[in-house]
């Protein structure tokens, strides 16, 4: 399969892109030789790859949901300068002070 600069303008034009006109033959040939590369990626014979553990219907493998705690040797409030309410009070942002 080719691509021809009319195909390249129309994916440019429903993409809403603005091409360059210098720049359509330049990117008719790398997208020609990448779909080359794929065809010829398509003459490797596949058939006694053994399938990816994990990938199909099944899924992977998921481990369980569970809560840690975090190993913290204080609590959060003794590492902040001020708290109210079980918060950490922070400084308001100096461009935020016309508010």
């Amino acid at each position: 399969m080719a691509v021809t600069e009319v195909d390249i303008r129309k994916i440019a034009d429903l993409a809403r892109l603005s091409l360059a006109e210098a720049s359509i033959p330049v990117l008719t040939a790398e997208l020609n030789g990448i779909l080359s590369h794929m065809d010829a990626l398509q003459q490797v014979d596949t058939t006694t790859v053994v399938a990816s553990a994990g990938v199909g219907a099944d899924g992977a493998p998921l481990r369980g949901d569970a809560v840690n705690p975090a190993p913290m040797q204080t609590s959060a409030a003794a590492l902040t300068a001020e708290t109210r309410d079980g918060f950490i009070l922070v400084p308001r942002l100096a461009t935020h002070e016309d508010l």
